[in-house]
C-alpha cells in the first residue's frame, strides 16, 4: 500500500513535463548512440545506454519522492563523501582518451565510473546549503572565504587526482553562477576577475600540460598543426562531418564519416557532429531546443520555489547542464578546445546519464514541494 501511495503521489505531484523532456532527449540520444556506434558491429553501446537511462529513471522517481532538505542537512557527510570518492582515482583511476585519469575501472562492471560526474550533484547541494545558512550576510569576507575554500578544495582535488581540467571548469562555472544568482556582491566578482588575471600566467605555465596549451593555441593559430594530424585532428574531422550534413543531413545510419567510424569518439564527446552529419542543421536545432527546454524548466522550478536553498540547487543544476551543452557544442564546432565533456542525456556514458537523471530528479522533488523560505517566518506581516 505504501508503494502504491508513493506511485500515486509521484504521478500527481512530480514534474512530469521535465520527465517527458528527459525521456525525449534520452530517446534521441539512444538512437544517435546506436547510429554512431554502428561501425563497431555491436549493440553493446546502445544497450548500455538504455540500461543507464533505466537506472536514471528509477533515480528520478526516488529523488522526486525524497525530500532533499534531509540530505542537505548532512553537509559534513557530503563533504567527506566527495573527498573520498574523488580520492579513489589515486588508487583505481584509469586514463581516458583525453589523457585524464578520470575513470574508475572494475572488471566486474560492464562500464566505468566517473566520480567527479556524480560529485557535481553533492557539490551543488553543499554550496546551496552553505549559501542558505549565511544568506543574510553572504557577501561578508569570512563567508566568501568559506565558499571559496569549498570550491578550491574540490577543484584542487579533482585536478590532482585526475588532471581533468574540463570537469574542474564545470565546478567553477556552477559556483560562479550560484554566487551571482544568490546575491553575492558584484564587487567580489570584479575582485575575482582581477585575481584571475594575475593568476593566469601561473595557471598557464605551471598547471596546464603542453597538449592542453596546444589545444587552446590552435584555436587562434592553426599553424601549430598545419597537417591537421595533431591537436586539430578531432576538430577538423568534426567540422567535416558537420559541413557534410547540410540542412537536412545525409540520413540516419547513412552519414559517410559517422558510419565509417572515422570521426573519433563520435558516440560520446563528438556525438553532436554525428547528429549534424546525419540529421543536418534541422536535427541540431531540434536537439538544442530540447536540451535548452530542460535547462529552462530547471530555472522555472527554481524561480517558483519558495526556498532559497532549493532555488540555488535548481540554479546550480541548470548551470551544470548549460555549461556542458555550450562547451560540447563549441568543441565540435571548433570554437572551444577539446576538453572531453559529454552532451547531457545524448552522449554515451553511464555516469553522465545517471548523474543527470539524479540531478533532475532533485529538481522534480523541489517542484513537488514548493516549500516556503524558512526565513519567511521572521518577516512581520503587514497590518
Amino acid at each position: 500500500m505504501r508503494f502504491l501511495r508513493g506511485v500515486g503521489n509521484f504521478l500527481r505531484k512530480a514534474d512530469l513535463l521535465l520527465l517527458v523532456l528527459c525521456l525525449a532527449a534520452s530517446a534521441f540520444g539512444v538512437v544517435m548512440v546506436a547510429s554512431a556506434s554502428a561501425h563497431f558491429n555491436s549493440s553493446r553501446y546502445m544497450l548500455l545506454q538504455i540500461a543507464a537511462v533505466g537506472i536514471g529513471l528509477v533515480l528520478y522517481v526516488l529523488m522526486t519522492l525524497f525530500d532533499i532538505d534531509i540530505l542537505a542537512q548532512q553537509t559534513r557527510l557530503l563533504l567527506i563523501f566527495n573527498a573520498l570518492f574523488i580520492s579513489t582515482l589515486f588508487l583505481w583511476g584509469v586514463q581516458g582518451n583525453t589523457g585524464n585519469r578520470s575513470w574508475l575501472e572494475f572488471k566486474w562492471l560492464p562500464f566505468n565510473i566517473q566520480p567527479a560526474e556524480i560529485c557535481k550533484i553533492t557539490f551543488i547541494i553543499i554550496s546551496a546549503k552553505l549559501m542558505s545558512t549565511y544568506r543574510s550576510h553572504i557577501s561578508e569576507p569570512r563567508i566568501i572565504a568559506l565558499l571559496l575554500a569549498h570550491v578550491i578544495a574540490t577543484v584542487g582535488l579533482i585536478l590532482v587526482a585526475s588532471d581533468d581540467m574540463g570537469v574542474a571548469l564545470i565546478y567553477v562555472f556552477i559556483f560562479l553562477v550560484m554566487c551571482f544568482v544568490g546575491g553575492v556582491s558584484r564587487y567580489w566578482f570584479l575582485a575575482g576577475l582581477g585575481l584571475a588575471a594575475v593568476a593566469l600566467p601561473t595557471l598557464w605555465f605551471l598547471i596546464l600540460r603542453q597538449d592542453q596549451k596546444n589545444r587552446i593555441i590552435a584555436l587562434f593559430d592553426p599553424s601549430i598543426d598545419t597537417a591537421g594530424e595533431g591537436v586539430l585532428w578531432q576538430t577538423n574531422l568534426s567540422l567535416r562531418a558537420i559541413r557534410g550534413g547540410g540542412v537536412t543531413g545525409q540520413g540516419l545510419f547513412h552519414g559517410a564519416l559517422t558510419q565509417s567510424g572515422v570521426n573519433p569518439q563520435q558516440h560520446n564527446d563528438f556525438i553532436f557532429s554525428a547528429v549534424a552529419e546525419e540529421l543536418g542543421i534541422v536535427g541540431c536545432i531540434v536537439l538544442l531546443l530540447l536540451l535548452l527546454a530542460i535547462v529552462a524548466r530547471c530555472v522555472y522550478v527554481g524561480v517558483k520555489s519558495g526556498s532559497y536553498m532549493n532555488r540555488m540547487i535548481c540554479v546550480g543544476i541548470a548551470a551544470m547542464l548549460l555549461f556542458q551543452i555550450a562547451v560540447n557544442v563549441g568543441m565540435c564546432l571548433g570554437l572551444l578546445p577539446v576538453v572531453g565533456l559529454t552532451l547531457p542525456l545524448i552522449s554515451y556514458g553511464g555516469s553522465s546519464i545517471v548523474a543527470t537523471y539524479f540531478a533532475l530528479g532533485i529538481v522534480s522533488g523541489i517542484h513537488m514541494r514548493p516549500s516556503p523560505d524558512g526565513a519567511a517566518i521572521y518577516i512581520r506581516p503587514k497590518q
